[in-house]
């Protein structure tokens, strides 16, 4: 299954709970492993409590790794000033797992699945949610 979010960038995170709960659903896949993939280089997928002052921790700490206003040698190179969202982006990765089991997704009480937008601009954000 595919499908897409809108986001702003610049570190907004999105619950994508929902969405990939309903594409194991509609899957008919009982037993299994559920990947799910963001196309691009300036997102990541992770799972988090998907809570406010959690998402402000972890916007603050990525944030202090790897600062937007940064001199990158990306910016040099092609002229944008995203290379904070491809460093943020490599350092949490592109896809995440989730254990499917009774046609249910083995999630923590306190988790949720997120999606990550670093980029400088809002964008059109395309997943692929694949159950194995």
């Amino acid at each position: 299954m595919k499908f897409k979010i809108k986001t702003k960038g610049h570190n907004d995170i999105i619950n994508i709970t929902k969405e990939v709960k309903k594409a194991a659903l509609e899957s008919d896949i009982q037993d299994g492993l559920v990947n799910i993939f963001v196309s691009g280089s300036t997102a990541a997928i992770t799972a988090i409590e998907y809570e406010e002052g959690v998402i402000k921790d972890l916007q603050r700490v990525l944030e202090e790794i790897a600062p937007e206003d940064a001199d990158y040698e990306h910016h040099k190179k092609w002229g944008d000033r995203n290379g904070a969202a491809h460093i943020k982006s490599a350092l949490i990765g592109p896809d995440f797992n989730v254990p499917l089991e009774n046609g249910k997704l083995l999630l923590g009480t306190w988790q949720q699945i997120v999606l990550i937008d670093f980029d400088e601009k809002a964008r059109e954000r395309k997943l692929i949610v694949s159950i194995i």
